[in-house]
């Protein structure tokens, strides 16, 4: 492994853990701290439409988020940084910054990542299970249905061990079909 100083790391929390989308040296399970992933943003391009908003993920305050960091090469970061600008802010409702992430292993490194501007339009705020149901179902946007995205979500999430009883909540019903009513746990 390079010095922290030639490193350029990516912190993944929906979508970017298991469609990243961009080349990477490795991928390594982090946890950020100070933010809680949540499904709080109305998506009216990828997810859904304007006339029909879907439900997407975004880090909100508060709490901590177990995901996923990307180490890429300084030789592709330029690359990758305008690859997830356009991925990632096409109606600027995430806000690019750098936080510090902390590995398995207990070391700590600084990771570009993206979190939910507050005071756009399309924050969500914190939705109830049956209300994120709700949106979630039937929408579509230029990157598939809202649902597949969040079974998939939810998929990779279990995979690494990581237990979400929102989202759990949420795709249960999804699975379940349409006209479920969603019980269980609310969000945090």
């Amino acid at each position: 492994m390079g010095s922290d100083m030639d490193d350029f790391w990516v912190f993944g929390y929906g979508s970017l853990m298991w469609r990243p989308g961009f080349d990477h040296l490795e991928a390594k399970p982090a946890r950020l701290f100070g933010y809680h992933r949540a499904l709080c943003v109305r998506s009216f391009v990828h997810r859904g439409t304007p006339e029909r908003p879907g439900l997407v993920l975004g880090l909100d305050r508060g709490g901590s988020c177990q995901g996923v960091v990307f180490r890429v090469s300084a030789q592709a970061k330029p690359e990758v940084v305008d690859y997830l600008r356009a991925r990632e802010l096409v109606t600027n409702v995430y806000l690019e910054t750098v936080r510090r992430v902390r590995l398995s292993s207990g070391e700590h490194v600084r990771a570009l990542t993206y979190v939910v501007d507050r005071t756009h339009h399309q924050y969500a705020g914190a939705l109830s299970a049956d209300d994120a149901y709700s949106s979630v179902r039937g929408a579509q946007g230029q990157s598939g249905p809202n649902d597949e995205y969040v079974l998939n979500t939810v998929e990779h999430l279990r995979t690494l061990g990581i237990m979400d009883h929102h989202l759990e909540a949420i795709a249960g019903h999804l699975d379940a079909g349409a006209g479920a009513k969603v019980a269980g746990p609310q969000p945090d």
